[in-house]
């Protein structure tokens, strides 16, 4: 295979190597859409190999940025009518430029973004340039005029286009002296609307640094390292603030996709006991040979959960959208009790009712007295003896419990022998980790003694999250 269906499959394996589940048949219509649609026509074929190719909601970032790399705009295009200003001794005149910055956002214009986003990776993001035009071959660049590399945070650095809020909605304001220009409704429209224009040339200037990149580095290299994983595949240790707010945007439906198949599971186990009177009464029909064996329905009970769960800084994180995931599963459960430490232990179920705000749940749970109760730091041995001290009765033959934790003890006692008498009381119990298996036992961490008291599982991505504990939760 070679051309185009060639280079449509490569396509397709990129996006199967960033999780985008891909199949057969998607392959097959978005041969179908190529077959059909003009290529040079570029945002139609973008379109319609996304409505041929994606299946589920948060894979749209991921398809753009690899459709970047595989259809780009032109390696080595030349710029458009917009162009950089430049200082009388060569160097960007970057003032100027945030006045045509602000002046675009302001009228909107997406094209001549475009332009400019590309103007300024070209002019400012060059890896030690950016003093000069494209066209000079300045610093970072080799003896054939050829960019070492591109950073769209040194671009963007020099830009500072957040900062450009205020000027364009007082711009914006100047040139809406309509009746509604004074309404808090429309002054909230217009900032919102400027946050995402600001935002969307953040993320041109972005993918216009990972095409730049691909130029130099190929794009197989610039996709392993240029784009980003998707919300639920990243860490969540090493997730950045808009990762961890897209993460809170699809934790409730997650967690409301897990509780059906729970139900479901729960639904479809066990086929009970034999009913022995009815069985022998339906082989009355066969000369009393039991044939056809008659069981008792079951009637499972809800089994009761019980979080213990650490939030210290490192893994504060973690915590909070496995709490988040359990709120949404908390109708699968007759009971659900919810603790929380540091080198302390409190109870926190009260703050998880129904429709409770979840983003401000930690700042509360953080001012509980009782929850630090010397260093500050993760002490795992305190924090067990106080759990089984305060709440003895709270792990019973029916829970299932769920400890949360990187099982850093910060070289203090691990209390081994308060958490195996706790684990002994409980129907079912897991240690859900979200640091790499690989550095368990490094440092500090006590894992590999704490695996032999209970199951312990990697937990590092939303992905692997929903995955084992739609896996370990009893039916």
């Amino acid at each position: 295979m070679s051309g185009l269906p060639a280079h449509l499959v490569d396509f397709v394996q990129a996006l199967r190597a960033h999780h985008v589940d891909v199949g057969p048949g998607e392959t097959v219509d978005a041969a179908a859409v190529v077959a059909e649609l003009d290529l040079l026509r570029r945002e139609q074929l973008r379109e319609g190999l996304a409505a041929a190719l994606l299946r589920r909601s948060g894979q749209r970032q991921t398809f753009d940025a690899l459709f970047e790399l595989w259809f780009p705009l032109g390696q080595g295009a030349a710029l458009g009518e917009v162009a950089l200003p430049y200082s009388d001794d060569g160097s960007v005149d970057v003032d100027a430029l945030r006045d045509l910055l602000a002046q675009l956002l302001t009228d909107g214009d997406t094209a001549a973004l475009s332009e400019l986003a590309r103007a300024v990776v070209d002019g400012l993001g060059a890896l030690g340039a950016g003093q000069g035009p494209a066209s000079g071959g300045g610093g970072g660049r080799d003896g054939q005029g050829t960019p070492a590399g591109f950073s769209s945070y040194q671009a963007l650095n020099r830009v500072k286009p957040e900062t450009l809020l205020a000027r364009v909605l007082a711009e914006l304001r100047t040139r809406r002296q309509e009746a509604d220009a004074d309404s808090p409704f429309a002054e909230e429209v217009a900032r919102r609307e400027t946050r995402a224009r600001i935002a969307g040339f953040r993320r041109l200037v972005q993918a216009e640094t990972t095409r730049r990149g691909s130029e130099i580095r190929g794009r197989e290299a610039a996709a392993r390292t240029g784009v980003r994983r998707q919300a639920e595949q990243t860490d969540f240790l090493s997730a950045g603030a808009d990762t961890l707010a897209d993460l809170r945007r699809r934790v409730a439906p997650l967690g409301r996709h897990l509780a059906t198949r729970l139900a479901a599971r729960r639904r479809r186990a066990h086929r009970g006991a034999i009913d022995m009177r009815r069985t022998l009464r339906r082989s009355m029909s066969t000369g009393g040979v039991p044939v056809n064996l008659v069981h008792r329905r079951p009637r499972p009970g809800r089994p009761e959960l019980v979080l213990l769960c650490d939030v210290s800084g490192s893994v504060a994180g973690f915590s909070h959208f496995t709490m988040m995931l359990v709120q949404a599963l908390r109708e699968q459960f007759s009971r659900i009790r919810i603790f929380c430490f540091v080198d302390g232990c409190v109870e926190v179920t009260d703050l998880f009712t129904p429709g409770a705000d979840l983003g401000g749940i930690l700042t509360e749970v953080h001012s509980r007295r009782g929850l630090v109760a010397w260093s500050g730091h993760s002490d795992y041995g305190r924090a067990f003896e106080r759990f089984a001290e305060r709440w003895p009765d709270a792990v019973t033959s029916r829970s299932a419990l769920l400890v949360l934790g990187d099982a850093r003890t910060n070289h203090q006692d691990p209390g081994l022998g308060v958490l195996a008498t706790v684990v002994g009381k409980a129907r079912h119990a897991h240690w859900l980790n979200p640091e790499p298996q690989r550095q368990w036992g490094t440092g500090d961490s006590a894992a590999p003694e704490y695996a032999r008291v209970l199951p312990m599982h990697e937990c590092r991505t939303a992905a692997q999250l929903a995955g084992v504990v739609g896996g370990l939760l009893p039916v």
